[in-house]
């Protein structure tokens, strides 16, 4: 059973930087890429990064691309979101997950459970 712990949230101001950890347990990690999505109030889960098994492909939504980054340790089992330029709108509960390791598939990708998210708020 896939256990995914997310930390790294919290409160900042417009403009400033946090990073999200993900760490992923239960599971064998071979050929399965990790992702973020997240949920703010009033609004569907969305996604919006993913990264590959080895780590050397990503993909981001365009709310995320230059200002966020995504990697994953050696081990693939910790996976990070660098977020700058943080805006208010990106202020939403953050969740991990694992799955395919074809990026393109991330943005339709529903996993079949989730973690308890980090909470991320953003000032203006």
């Amino acid at each position: 059973q896939v256990q995914l712990v997310e930390s790294g949230g919290g409160l900042v101001q417009a403009g400033g930087s946090l990073r999200l950890t993900c760490a992923a347990s239960g599971y064998t990690f071979s050929n399965y890429g990790m992702g973020w999505f997240r949920q703010a109030p009033g609004k569907e889960r969305e996604f919006v990064a993913a990264i590959s098994w080895s780590g050397d492909r990503t993909y981001y939504t365009d709310a995320a691309k230059g200002r966020f980054t995504i990697s994953r340790t050696n081990d693939q089992t910790v996976m990070y979101l660098r977020m700058s330029s943080l805006k208010p709108e990106d202020s939403a509960v953050y969740y991990c997950n694992v799955g395919p390791n074809e990026l393109s598939i991330w943005p339709t990708f529903v996993p079949p459970g989730w973690g308890q998210g980090t909470q991320v708020t953003v000032s203006s």
